[in-house]
């Protein structure tokens, strides 16, 4: 005899909770008491018959059937909210929650404008931003959109390009003036780099493009960091060469702060939105994403790259 289907009001407690870690939390963000989480939870397991959490006195874990549940539960609830959205009269007017990430400097200066922006003109939609200093399995980790820079993009997402965008080398004119300033990739590593652990690229290798042409060159330097506006700073502070997205540093090299060097020379990073297919009819994440492209085509003709 199978058991009664659940409720989705209760698979949307429980995702809470597990998302949260706990009941506290997730009673917050529901705006419902922690007794009225805890109820919900115990008759969901009752009537699944498996526990779905181990409850400590500081946190909640998942069980294994736990798991297994708040992958489904994500489903359903995703295929619930995009049934209600598409029954909606009005397409272009998105409502509901919207899960976006992105990473920690593009996400702070970036992407946290623009949907802040995005809010005032679709008051029913409500966003929730979260960054990362890795990259994100945007299905997996229940998130609606991935806003990254760079081209590396698993086939089995789906990506529109929002703009153009690409890294270029540039150091202070202070550290040039000490140590001069390279002709060729190949004099690179003789330098100061200022390698990064970002979310796409690989520690202190630098994949450099002209035209057809490719290079791979391994760098080293007095500093390195997995967060991109620190070395931002410290190519401004002189102590060495950056590679790094003309979103950070076009203003440095406008006010002289910092100086681009082979310019020829440059990595591909452009900006994507990435979502998982079952979203791909989603009519959030379709206005989202075209909201993003006109908003950041504004900002780059405005800034001249």
């Amino acid at each position: 005899m199978h058991a009664k289907a659940p409720s989705t009001d209760d698979l949307q407690v429980f995702a809470t909770v597990v998302r949260r870690a706990g009941f506290a939390a997730a009673a917050r963000e529901l705006g419902a008491s922690p007794a009225y989480v805890s109820k919900r939870i115990r008759l969901l397991e009752q009537q699944l018959g498996v526990p779905l959490l181990h409850r400590t006195t500081r946190r909640v874990a998942v069980t294994d059937h736990g798991e297994r549940v708040f992958v489904w539960a994500q489903r359903v609830l995703d295929d619930m909210d995009q049934l209600l959205q598409e029954v909606e009269v009005a397409r272009s007017a998105p409502r509901g929650l919207l899960r976006v990430s992105s990473s920690f400097g593009f996400g702070r200066n970036a992407v946290a404008p623009a949907l802040s922006q995005l809010v005032l003109h679709h008051p029913a939609l409500q966003v929730r931003l979260e960054v990362f200093d890795r990259l994100v399995d945007v299905a997996g980790e229940g998130f609606d959109l991935d806003v990254r820079v760079g081209d590396e993009i698993a086939p089995h997402l789906i990506a529109q390009r929002l703009c153009d965008n690409h890294r270029v080398l540039c150091a202070a004119p202070g550290y040039l003036g000490r140590r001069g300033t390279p002709r060729t990739p190949a004099e690179l590593p003789a330098h100061d780099c200022l390698a990064i652990k970002e979310r796409d690229h690989p520690f202190g290798v630098w994949r450099l493009c002209s035209g057809q042409e490719e290079r791979v060159v391994k760098v080293t330097g007095p500093l390195s960091a997995n967060n991109g506006e620190m070395v931002t700073q410290w190519a401004v502070d002189g102590h060495g060469i950056a590679l790094r997205s003309l979103w950070d540093v076009g203003e440095h090299l406008r006010a002289g702060r910092l100086v681009q060097l082979l310019p020829e020379w440059h990595q591909p990073a452009n900006v994507w939105a990435v979502y998982p297919t079952r979203l791909q009819l989603s009519p959030k994440v379709r206005v989202c994403v075209e909201f993003l492209r006109r908003h950041f085509a504004g900002r780059t003709e405005a800034r001249g790259g």
